[in-house]
């Protein structure tokens, strides 16, 4: 039976597949009456994969039909699709394309993009700008782009957004990264909150570590956005907690029933 703050919630209420020391399948049966949706941190290098068998995708879907369960799907992080190096470039998409046929059985509420490796300068900006253009292109002609949400990472989001508007694909407002950033979060929100389908909210410690609990976010930020979800509760988001140890998760729970009327 799902938990009572799950209903209070404006939107779908998420975390991530890494919350007790175990593998993805443990934890989504750890999580699956705690959580409306996972986000299934994937990755794939020479050094290391965590990605499912098959077998296992499909025990997956079993487990979100049973427990009316959502999963967003974390693209790989290293990856750079907007690299000028063309093989660079082709290679990452052919890992992402790798990714998303695997887990496509779940049908994901969403897919986390980052568009990695931005320009120091001005002057290359076009250049990366071009790049992620045709890297979101090939992914729009794959899924559905109202499907693929672009994060907001450390660079100012004004570099990605008109790539992702042009190729019609939403957007993952990541408050802890705006945070940890010194970013306005009201202002991007005002910008780019009605093009998000997919939040990720997490706290940053006073060592200045994000990925945190919610007990180091500021709490008038976070009922504010809270009632900002609110207000728009007809559009389907996920929040995602975007943290890693059930520590953080029980206290992050504890932070939102506190807000929650």
């Amino acid at each position: 039976m799902k938990t009572e703050i799950l209903k209070k919630m404006p939107c779908r209420l998420g975390t991530t597949s890494y919350i007790i020391p175990a593998d993805i399948l443990p934890n989504l049966r750890f999580l699956a009456d705690r959580v409306d949706d996972v986000e299934l941190v994937l990755f794939e290098s020479d050094a290391y994969s965590n990605l499912p068998a098959r077998a296992d995708v499909s025990e997956m879907a079993a487990i979100a039909r049973a427990n009316a369960l959502s999963y967003t799907v974390h693209l790989p992080l290293d990856a750079w699709p907007g690299s000028r190096d063309e093989e660079v470039r082709r290679t990452s998409l052919e890992k992402w394309f790798r990714v998303m046929d695997l887990m496509a059985p779940l049908n994901p509420f969403g897919w986390i993009v980052h568009l990695n490796d931005p320009p120091e300068t001005q002057a290359d900006l076009p250049a990366w700008q071009d790049q992620c253009r045709k890297s979101l292109g090939e992914m729009a002609r794959r899924v559905d782009p109202s499907l693929l949400c672009v994060e907001t990472l450390s660079y100012d989001y004004a570099w990605a957004w008109p790539m992702a508007k042009e190729t019609k694909c939403a957007v993952c407002l990541d408050v802890g990264h705006l945070v940890l950033n010194a970013y306005d979060v009201e202002a991007y929100c005002q910008t780019w909150l009605p093009h998000a389908r997919v939040l990720h909210v997490h706290g940053v410690d006073p060592s200045g570590r994000d990925h945190a609990a919610l007990t180091h976010l500021d709490k008038g930020l976070l009922k504010n956005l809270l009632g900002k979800l609110k207000s728009e509760n007809a559009v389907p988001r996920v929040m995602t907690l975007e943290i890693f140890s059930r520590e953080d998760l029980e206290a992050s729970m504890e932070v939102l029933e506190g807000l929650l009327p």
